[in-house]
């Protein structure tokens, strides 16, 4: 299993709300087509740490490539890509093993 995270950079920290808001819509759009559950978070600069980031992230079974035979990607008639692209300046996608019982070192033994 796998744990993938899609992160933006907010251009103006005012508008990390905004942003976290449509890629949130975003996610209900892909759990709509069938993608797992999502979940989306941002730091808008009440919390320590850097400001103006969002990230939303799902896991899946296995890493394919958006580009494969047969994939459906959702429709975006509300044109929330562009919306979000308007408002950052930078995205990036992160992936990590989940770590299962059964890939986990015995350290027993």
């Amino acid at each position: 299993m796998y744990l993938i995270r899609r992160g933006w950079r907010v251009a103006n920290r005012r508008d990390t709300r905004t942003v976290a808001t449509l890629v949130a819509e975003i996610g209900r759009d892909y759990e709509e087509s069938g993608r797992g559950p999502t979940r989306t978070f941002f730091n808008g600069g009440t919390l320590p740490g850097e400001h103006g980031l969002v990230f939303m992230e799902w896991t899946d079974d296995r890493i394919e490539s958006p580009y494969r035979a047969g994939n459906v990607l959702p429709e975006d008639p509300r044109g929330l890509n562009g919306r979000i692209r308007e408002l950052t300046t930078d995205t990036w996608i992160e992936f990590y093993e989940v770590l299962t019982p059964d890939k986990a070192v015995d350290l027993e033994g």
